[in-house]
């Protein structure tokens, strides 16, 4: 059977999500879950989101490190848009795109860290998304499967259900009444905690004076427009990829929740708050700082040479009255002793 460009795409993934499925799978029914049951598949599917997270989770700390490094230069970002505001011609317009590039540089920050645990994600969700679309096929034999779920498992895993509706229903393309309520009502779901986690972001974890740039704008309008696209994306998806993208987003909100407590941005009421706990505690509050942020670009108005007043080099960092080594010393003459 000719596989199209997508599936050989997406082989290598599929057979990586079929192994842990098939495995958590293996692993339930072994503690006495019924091998066809839907809460078997829908817990072999939040297991596959606990080993995806559990895996990112490195990408995660940086995720946080660009987060908060970002949140830190908006004052910065700030100044060099006020320095180039109203001049739209092409060399101011470079002029500001090399400042930021170069604060960006001297910072180590980049703004496209924050995506990458995302990014990463997507193609792990499409993968899961073709395995569930296509168990149909692969119980009939039309499909061969990429990793160990073979006819028979392909087939329990198809008729399978949770809450009276199958795992590979969709809203759209089912006509059971069960399926497109319990889509409804993970839509919902997927929206409130996906609300809460941006909500919280907002409200604890961004400083006042990073309230007002676009980082904060784009904030505000995912935590409206995420719900929306949920809505009218999700009525295409099966429930088990419905299943996925909920227990993805609790698992985000719960992370984040960890994060804000333990790890807050620089300036933010969530870092205020752990500031009075660790002070109740008795524990030093060591801040977030970014190496290079400010520059010190004025020059040294000390005249003379060596850097020290009047040209004289400057004394011994290690002993203010002994001269820097080098320097000759006049000899002082003792005052005769009085009888």
């Amino acid at each position: 059977m000719e596989r199209s460009f997508w599936e050989k795409l997406l082989w290598p993934l599929e057979w990586f999500v079929e192994w842990v499925l098939t495995g958590f799978h293996r692993i339930l029914t072994s503690v006495g879950l019924p091998s066809a049951s839907g809460w078997t598949w829908a817990l072999s599917i939040a297991g596959l989101v606990v080993v995806i997270r559990i895996l990112l989770i490195p990408l995660f700390v940086k995720q946080i490190k660009a987060s908060r490094g970002m949140q830190l230069i908006q004052p910065e970002m700030q100044k060099i848009q006020a320095k180039y505001k109203g001049k739209n011609d092409p060399e101011s317009r470079q002029a500001m795109v090399e400042e930021t590039t170069a604060l960006y540089k001297r910072t180590g920050t980049n703004p496209f860290s924050s995506c990458m645990p995302l990014l990463i994600q997507s193609p792990f969700f499409f993968a899961l998304f073709n395995v569930l679309n296509n168990l149909g096929r692969v119980a009939s034999g039309q499909r061969l499967s990429a990793g160990p779920l073979d006819q028979q498992l392909a087939a329990e895993a198809n008729n399978s259900t949770l809450f009276g509706a199958s795992l590979s229903s969709t809203f759209l393309y089912s006509g059971d009444l069960p399926a497109k309520v319990l889509t409804v009502v993970l839509i919902v779901l997927m929206s409130v905690t996906t609300f809460t986690t941006q909500h919280q972001l907002m409200r604890k974890n961004m400083p006042a004076s990073a309230l007002d740039n676009p980082f904060a704008r784009q904030q505000k309008l995912l935590l409206y427009v995420l719900p929306l696209v949920f809505a009218v994306s999700g009525v295409n998806f099966p429930i088990g990829v419905l299943i996925y993208w909920l227990v993805t987003n609790v698992w985000t909100m719960c992370q984040q929740f960890y994060v804000i407590q333990r790890m807050p941005a620089p300036g933010s009421p969530a870092e205020k708050a752990l500031m009075e706990r660790r002070a109740r505690q008795g524990k030093e509050h060591k801040k977030f700082t970014l190496p290079g942020l400010h520059r010190d670009d004025e020059p040294d108005d000390t005249p003379g040479v060596g850097g020290g007043p009047g040209g004289r080099p400057p004394a011994n960092p290690l002993n203010p009255n002994r001269p820097q080594s080098g320097q000759r010393q006049q000899p002082s003459r003792k005052k005769p002793k009085r009888r």
